[in-house]
């Protein structure tokens, strides 16, 4: 099955399950906490056992701009920046109620330089979300966003119970009136 996260499909998804439910602590976080902040270190990987979450930038006129999305059954992370104490570039905020398994980032940084399977898994899912997410920056220059919309409902027919109307035009960099149009002509 293919995913909105398409790197999902192309790294060890149970390597990182695993290691967030292991080492990690279960937190909840309510419809609108947020898990990181934008200009600030990423305290955590986390494994969402329930709920969702999305990627949110700000452009220099404060307006948000949802850049990512994640699913119950996925990671999340501002990665691989928070690996490295780097400031993340966007907020990831939960959409619904989540419960994420959270692994502090500094714990799994520490044993980047001794541990090489930790190190290759690292460095594969990096390359896979670079990946993904030059995937999706050359379709909002090849495709039309009736195409990428179609693509998206493909890939999850529900998203709209989890995320608003909105987010979702957001991430299609299209306006949310833009969003109607098109789901009331299809």
């Amino acid at each position: 099955m293919s995913h909105f996260n398409s790197y999902i499909d192309n790294i060890d998804t149970d390597f990182w399950r695993e290691l967030c439910i292991s080492n990690g602590v279960l937190r909840h976080f309510e419809k609108g906490d947020k898990f990181i902040t934008a200009g600030t270190v990423g305290r955590y990987i986390g494994y969402v056992e329930k709920g969702a979450l999305k990627y949110v930038c700000f452009s220099s006129d404060g307006a948000p701009h949802v850049i990512g999305l994640e699913f119950a059954g996925h990671f999340v992370c501002d990665f691989p920046f928070s690996l490295y104490r780097q400031k993340s570039r966007c907020s990831i905020i939960a959409t619904t109620p989540c419960e994420i398994h959270c692994l502090p980032s500094s714990w799994v940084a520490d044993r980047l330089h001794t541990d090489a399977h930790l190190k290759e898994i690292v460095e594969n899912t990096t390359r896979e979300i670079l990946a993904t997410v030059y995937d999706r920056y050359t379709s909002l220059h090849t495709k039309t966003p009736l195409e990428r919309y179609e693509e998206l409902l493909k890939l999850d027919p529900d998203l709209f119970e989890l995320f608003s109307l909105k987010d979702i035009a957001s991430i299609l960099n299209i306006t949310p009136t833009h969003l109607s149009r098109i789901r009331k002509n299809n």
